[in-house]
């Protein structure tokens, strides 16, 4: 089991920055990919940025490419996302997942992760 408790969301203003975070504790947290999606009201939960298990690969949806960037520390059991010139758009509840696996390659899909955190809100004024 892999327990994830995401923090750091609050209510800003369009432009704005937020640093989310997500700490990870049970089994080793160097092992697992990691993944950061998010879910607005009324909408399906969508894929915003992931990183593989060493940290060599990251890769992001498209609506956030340029603006988000998701970073790990495993010597902390901790995944990071930056977010930058935030919008409206964004305002949504932000959630961390792990995905047990030691490749590189791209996991975007939800249905491919074993854990969940709670999730954090981020709401974005305009």
């Amino acid at each position: 089991q892999v327990q994830l408790v995401e923090s750091g969301g609050g209510l800003v203003q369009a432009g704005a920055s937020l640093r989310l975070s997500c700490a990870a504790s049970g089994r080793t947290f160097s092992y697992y990919a990691m993944g950061w999606f998010r879910q607005a009201p009324g909408k399906e939960r969508e894929f915003v940025a992931g990183i593989t298990w060493s940290g060599l690969r990251t890769y992001y949806a498209d609506s956030v490419k340029g603006r988000f960037t998701i970073s790990r520390d495993n010597a902390k059991n901790s995944v990071y996302l930056q977010m930058n010139s935030l919008k409206p758009e964004d305002t949504a509840v932000y959630y961390c997942a792990a995905k047990y696996s030691t490749l590189q390659t791209r996991t975007d899909d939800a249905n491919d992760y074993d854990y969940w955190g709670q999730g954090t809100q981020v709401t974005v004024s305009s």
